[in-house]
């Protein structure tokens, strides 16, 4: 499949083969079922392709690691950052980042805030994560949309305006007990 890793014939052919395949280059030592999230955990846009999330090309390999790691193949992009265990699942055996996370880090990688207004609205609509999850994880880069800092569920409340998110006043009703005041629009 790629260099260093083979595919048994006789098993069902898995979902994501080239993602998988580049996830167990990143580490070969360690066996899958052994990897924990050091080894790189599925970020970004690669994140929300595997979700099936959104509409953002997913045409390069995201992966997110602790520590600087560098790769000569022009389809793998790696960030470094910390995961706390509640930024991450298992997603069809691989290790993904949650949508909380993913609407995080594609801010914070400046992509289109309407593109990610869709993932938000469409990990809600799926059960993927929930709302104040959501508007947490958004309270950091809030301040950088113009938005009081730390105001997550208004960063939330204008993504899901973005996406005209039908079901955007009941999403953030659920966000009210984070002691936050937003401003109602």
């Amino acid at each position: 499949m790629a260099h260093g890793v083979y595919r048994l014939r006789g098993g069902l052919p898995p979902d994501h083969l080239d993602l998988r395949a580049t996830w167990l280059q990143l580490a070969p030592d360690p066996p899958a079922w052994e990897r924990t999230p050091e080894e790189g955990v599925v970020s970004h846009r690669s994140a929300a392709a595997l979700y099936k999330l959104g509409h953002l090309p997913a045409d390069v390999h995201e992966f997110t690691l602790p520590e600087r790691k560098q790769s000569r193949r022009p389809d793998l992009r790696l960030h470094r950052g910390r995961l706390s265990d509640t930024d991450w699942t298992t997603v069809d055996g691989l290790p993904v980042t949650r949508p909380r996370r993913i609407a995080f880090d594609l801010l914070s990688a400046r992509e289109d805030p309407g593109a990610v207004g869709h993932i938000v609205a469409e990990a809600l609509r799926a059960n993927h994560d929930d709302p104040t999850a959501l508007a947490r994880a958004l309270s950091g880069p809030a301040g950088r949309f113009g938005l009081r800092r730390e105001d997550g569920p208004a960063l939330l409340r204008w993504l899901l305006d973005l996406a005209a998110a039908p079901e955007r006043n009941h999403w953030l009703s659920q966000t009210h007990d984070m002691g936050i005041g937003t401003s109602q629009s």
